[in-house]
């Protein structure tokens, strides 16, 4: 198996351009809001960077990039892929470091941040075999972020500016439902397909049995936690429509 060092990746580089995006966000283009809202709109930005753009990587990584990766679950990693992986790991990072700080009771997002990085920092830098399959699964979970940014957005200026009101209220189910249907159902159709391969021999010689099996036990549990997180916020849209009705 070949050994894949931290000196050869980008990631110091990753790293330091989504410090130099939060700080941006804090310092400039939210220096005026409230603390707390600042705080969450510059975590916001650099989801944003990192979200979007990285569906798009991962897809061209995957089965567009002119090395041609191997599109099997158990596949070598390409260099272009490690370089998707360092990408996202210095976001999960930085993202995390800013719940620790800032947001510590919020530990739904931070076990799902630390297990997200766990499965990356593996497949990238121990085991270098699987970037296929998680890069995969990441284009897929990330395929909400655009939404659930502009979602974020609106919720922490909903009650100072009334078009984000208007945005939050009218683009919450949609934003639920997306999520929702990408988390609760196409996620685990993919780990169960990963699952079934893993079980069958299909990483045998590259993918070491600890890797595949803790690799599968943390994203089960983070797309519990995921489905967790957007079933407490059908709860409250529930609750606050049954509201309205009963005032109306």
């Amino acid at each position: 198996m070949e050994t894949l060092y931290i000196d050869s990746s980008l990631l110091p580089y990753f790293t330091l351009m989504y410090i130099s995006i939060y700080l941006i966000g804090y310092s400039t283009l939210f220096k005026k809001w409230d603390p707390k809202k600042r705080v969450d709109a510059s975590s916001c930005l650099i989801s944003l960077t990192h979200g979007t753009p990285v569906v798009f990587l991962s897809i061209y990584a995957n089965f567009l990039h002119p090395e041609k990766p191997h599109q099997h679950f158990a596949a070598q990693n390409t260099p272009f892929q490690a370089f998707v992986l360092d990408f996202s790991i210095a976001y999960f990072f930085i993202d995390t470091t800013h719940y620790l700080i800032f947001i510590p009771n919020d530990y739904l997002f931070i076990v799902h941040h630390l297990a997200v990085l766990y499965v990356f920092i593996t497949c990238r830098y121990v085991v270098g075999y699987g970037g296929y399959a998680i890069l995969f699964l990441l284009a897929l979970a990330e395929v909400t972020s655009l939404c659930q940014n502009i979602w974020s957005f609106a919720k922490c200026r909903k009650d100072e500016v009334a078009v984000a009101a208007w945005l939050y209220s009218g683009l919450s189910p949609y934003f639920y439902g997306f999520y929702t249907m990408v988390r609760g159902v196409l996620g685990p159709l993919l780990v169960y397909k990963m699952v079934v391969f893993y079980w069958n021999g299909g990483g045998d010689g590259v993918v070491p049995m600890w890797a595949w099996g803790s690799w599968m036990v943390v994203i089960v549990n983070a797309i519990l936690i995921s489905v967790l997180w957007v079933s407490n916020l059908w709860v409250e849209l529930f609750q606050e429509r049954s509201k309205i009705r009963k005032l109306s």
